[in-house]
């Protein structure tokens, strides 16, 4: 099937992580021109720029959870490609310790709203005024799993997430389609949300590197595999594609294997080795 994202402007925020690069070498797959945030991970950035060498693309280092680094990055998109069609809000952060609620620091709530829902909600209202200009635009936002089933010990990432997925994801459907709505050729503003689940990444590897921790989360699987990267990015393409999901807007997107919040399979049937 034919996206049509070719030569189409793609900023995705956070680029540098796991999912982020991966949806970066896929859009470029596709032919699209890329602006790619990062923050910190100079690394990452750096890595992902040696494999994209001859794709059209931008690097933009901004903090998003400021106002100006969020105008700064929707501006150079626009002052180096004409346009922006697809915003991809992936940026995010999270405490990587379990840490109980009943002893969670009132700065460590904040921090992680301001990395998740915060950094999203800039992006996207510099997006939306972009959209309003160009009167077309898509977007797509990454929650989480958490947002769905919740998760111990990292309340405040879940309530985040959910923020994202539930009620800024289907608020927006309506507003963005006002901003670029619908023609004879043209299918309307779209805003849609992916809920990646355990997905194989860097910040996951001391986690998925203990066998049991495997065991525990894939058997919440129908599908008992941890995700791709890859997967995530599929996903991606096909919602910020307005020839295959042109009618499809405010929906979440769950990419889990078929993830419950309950074990459909006894731990010891799980092979970490395949998962």
């Amino acid at each position: 099937m034919n996206s049509e994202l070719a030569g189409k402007t793609v900023v995705i925020t956070g680029a540098s992580g796991g999912i982020g690069s991966a949806m970066a070498k896929r859009f470029a797959g596709e032919g699209a021109r890329l602006v790619l945030h990062y923050r910190r991970n100079q690394p990452g950035i750096a890595a992902l720029r040696r494999e994209l060498r001859g794709a059209g693309f931008a690097v933009v280092r901004a903090d998003l959870a400021r106002e100006a680094g969020a105008e700064r990055l929707l501006r150079e998109a626009v002052k180096r490609f004409g346009r922006v069609d697809t915003l991809v809000a992936n940026a995010g952060s999270w405490e990587t310790r379990d840490v109980p609620m009943s002893q969670m620091s009132l700065r460590q709530w904040r921090q992680t709203f301001e990395g998740v829902l915060t950094t999203a909600f800039l992006s996207l209202r510099e997006f939306l005024r972009v959209a309003a200009r160009q009167r077309r635009g898509n977007a797509v936002v990454i929650a989480s799993t958490a947002a769905l089933f919740g998760e111990a010990g990292h309340a405040d990432y879940a309530a985040a997430k959910a923020a994202l997925a539930w009620g800024l994801t289907r608020s927006l459907k309506n507003e963005l389609a006002r901003l670029a709505p619908h023609t004879r050729d043209y299918c309307g503003g779209r805003i849609n949300c992916i809920c990646p689940g355990w997905t194989v990444v860097p910040r996951l590897a001391a986690k998925l590197n203990d066998p049991s921790v495997i065991r525990r989360t894939a058997a919440t699987m129908a599908l008992p595999q941890l995700a791709r990267p890859e997967d995530i990015a599929n996903a991606a393409v096909f919602l910020s594609s307005d020839a295959l999901a042109r009618h499809i807007t405010g929906q979440v997107l769950v990419v889990a294997g078929g993830m419950e919040g309950r074990w459909l399979w006894q731990p010891e049937e799980i092979d970490p080795a395949a998962a």
